[in-house]
């Protein structure tokens, strides 16, 4: 089998087939809806401006791959990149948009347990390519894996799910600093470095910012209103709110549904681009 339709197929397969994709209720019903995946080269010029920009603790794939596999020497150009992307189903998304300050007992769960599934699928393609011969880590699971407070974004980590999403073409930045993806923006992503070569996924994007109608097209801004701690404006996202906010519900979360988690997911959904790439007659 081509390599590339492999891997797909091991990333949907677990998604659409496994009984591990579950919100963890008492029905037991999925997280996730069927995945997008894409691919970027390890050399791709993307990793080294991110860790530019972001700051030099940002690991390249090279970086994060070198430091988990010390005993081998390896080109950048031969690493590639894996990113998935994972769509929330119509319900969850439903359940959310009528809300206004806390999450969804089904959002509250794909955040919490969702996020369990997505690690057992990082897993899984790990797995999947060590047992073809293959050398693969997924940052998200390394204990090389850190979030620093120094970065000049604020606390930021030194591997983005979302940044890896943007260079394997998988989708753009908006407002909310959400990733708007062709199945939208209410959704988890992950990713996996392995030496498997592959072809890069093409971007069908010039610009970080061009599927968000606020920066396209000057129009939308509608996850401003939509955010119950005023974190976003028009000047962009302010983490340190948005956090505080998640805090907030957390005691939620547990009060009233049951569990420890959190969430919130306003910004995702009730949105033109809550489940698909939005245009202006979305609005």
């Amino acid at each position: 089998m081509d390599l590339e339709v492999w891997i797909r197929s091991i990333v949907s397969g677990f998604i659409l087939d496994s009984p591990e994709n579950t919100l963890g209720n008492q029905e037991n019903n999925k997280a996730w809806e069927e995945p997008l995946v894409g691919f970027s080269n390890g050399n791709d010029a993307l990793y080294t401006f991110y860790k530019k920009d972001i700051g030099e603790f940002y690991l390249t794939p090279l970086e994060i791959f070198t430091r988990t596999f010390t005993d081998i020497d390896v080109d950048a150009a031969r690493l590639t990149v894996i990113s998935w992307i994972l769509p929330h189903n119509e319900r969850t998304k439903s359940d959310n948009r009528r809300r206004r300050v806390y999450p969804s007992e089904r959002w509250a769960r794909a955040r919490i347990f969702g996020e369990q599934v997505n690690d057992k699928l990082r897993g899984h393609v790990v797995d999947s390519l060590q047992n073809r011969g293959f050398r693969a880590v997924a940052p998200m699971l390394s204990p090389i894996w850190k979030v620093y407070d120094n970065s000049r974004y604020g606390r930021a980590s030194n591997w983005s799910e979302r940044h890896a999403a943007y260079a394997s073409g998988l989708g753009t930045f908006g407002l909310c600093d959400g990733l708007i993806t062709e199945k939208g923006k209410a959704m988890r992503c992950g990713s996996v470095v392995t030496d498997m070569k592959l072809q890069p996924t093409e971007r069908p994007y010039d610009t970080h910012h061009a599927y968000c109608l606020f920066f396209s097209r000057h129009t939308c801004g509608r996850c401003i209103p939509r955010c119950p701690a005023d974190a976003i404006n028009k000047s962009g996202h302010d983490k340190t709110k948005c956090r505080n906010h998640l805090r907030e519900t957390s005691v939620f979360v547990k009060q009233n549904y049951g569990f420890e988690g959190y969430g919130c997911g306003m910004c995702q959904t009730g949105v033109p681009c809550e489940s698909k790439i939005p245009t202006q007659e979305d609005l």
